[in-house]
């Protein structure tokens, strides 16, 4: 079909054609971001944290700063142990989706001139690298000298296991086994490397969601910490567990509180942390649903608006033989040109957009096969719009239209 009088058309009603340029030109730029945007929460929401969830709980004790650890330790490892069901029991600083509790930056050298970024480290005892199962996909299990104690933070010079997505990171392509970071003056040499470990605070750390694995695991003794326990029993019986000893809490440690919101299944946990990950999803979406149909509801309004103002013009192209079909390829045409320019236009918005929610809000780059996404949906919506004034206007007898000239 020759374009020229459908430009010619489009020219004489440059206020209708511009705005709705614009709109779908703003569509573009809200659907793409704000596609990507709930792709990356879901993405977020739907991570493997590297442990069997269902079967492991965690009981965590607050204002017992004052406490001995080895009186503590002991108290709680023998009421846990002693109830019913639970199969095993340890001591560690954190657990995933729960409360942070080791979070430094590294580097790649002792003088900390190459930054390496900022994992989370999680420091166990033998009882709970066992009760969480936690096997490295490369490299060794952690010998009885690997645990050690802790001096301030870390044991001085430690063993330690990291995860694949934090060892690609730190030196891509690169066999990480026997690498070494620094923490200040601590020394840490990479014993080992898990498949998945997540961080407790997934997505919302200093490295976003590029860091939600990054992930440092160290040995140490079971008296260098107290205060937080975990537990795997089997499923059935893992809720009854935490209720019994979060009960006996008072008993157990008189001169301690139990958090209530940190003792409960790990599954628990985490449909907690993420409920506001899965509220933003629902509201991306609805956004994205919105601006479909507003973008849809003005294609179809123009287009009726336009059928309307054509009916002689259309009457008389029928009159001299224009088929219906050559009548709905003249408005589908008219539209595909109307939303191209407003995609092309839109494209540069959703970067520019893209460009400043990373300078504000710390979000990541916009992959760039968003932008074709968005331009498809977008093309598939107007001529999904435009079909229906376009069949109006096919369906006008050209008797009709000749008379009224």
């Amino acid at each position: 079909m020759d374009i020229k009088p459908i430009i010619a058309t489009l020219s004489r009603h440059r206020i209708a054609a511009s705005l709705i340029v614009l709109e779908i030109a703003l569509a573009c730029a809200v659907l793409c971001n704000a596609l990507f945007l709930a792709a990356s929460r879901m993405e977020l929401i739907g991570m493997i944290s590297g442990v069997d969830e269902a079967s492991i709980a965690t009981l965590s004790l607050l204002d017992c700063e004052s406490c001995s650890e080895v009186d503590i330790n002991s108290r709680w490892l023998q009421q846990l142990r002693s109830q019913a069901g639970v199969q095993a029991v340890g001591v560690l600083n954190a657990v995933p989706f729960g409360q942070r509790a080791g979070t430094a930056g590294v580097s790649l050298d002792p003088e900390g001139k190459h930054h390496g970024g900022v994992p989370h480290f999680y420091t166990m005892d033998a009882g709970a690298i066992d009760t969480l199962q936690l096997k490295p996909v490369q490299g060794r299990m952690f010998s009885d000298a690997d645990y050690q104690r802790v001096e301030n933070f870390l044991p001085a010079h430690a063993q330690v296991w990291i995860t694949q997505a934090f060892a690609k990171h730190l030196w891509p392509g690169q066999d990480p086994l026997g690498k070494q970071l620094w923490m200040g003056d601590y020394q840490l040499t990479v014993a080992g490397v898990l498949a998945h470990f997540s961080r407790p605070d997934p997505g919302r750390s200093e490295n976003g969601l590029a860091g939600m694995e990054w992930s440092v695991i160290v040995p140490v003794t079971t008296d260098s910490q107290a205060g937080t326990y975990v537990v795997r029993a089997n499923p059935r019986d893992l809720q009854r567990i935490v209720s019994d000893a979060v009960a006996a809490a008072p008993k157990v440690t008189p001169e301690a509180i139990i958090s209530a919101d940190y003792s409960k299944p790990l599954q628990q946990l985490r449909e907690i942390y993420f409920q506001q990950d899965r509220s933003m999803t629902r509201l991306l979406l609805g956004i994205c649903l919105v601006m479909l149909l507003v973008t849809a509801l003005g294609i179809i309004g123009l287009a009726s608006f336009w059928v309307q103002q054509r009916t002689k013009q259309i009457g008389v192209r029928r009159a001299l033989g224009a088929t219906r079909r050559q009548i709905i390829s003249y408005f589908q045409t008219e539209n595909l040109l109307l939303t191209t320019a407003g995609i092309a236009l839109g494209m540069l918005l959703a970067y520019a957009g893209n460009q400043l929610l990373m300078h504000y809000f710390e979000i990541p780059r916009l992959p760039l096969y968003y932008l074709p996404l968005g331009a498809v949906l977008l093309w598939l919506l107007g001529q999904a719009a435009v079909i229906g004034p376009a069949l109006r206007a096919a369906s006008i007898p050209p008797i009709v239209a000749t008379r009224s000239v």
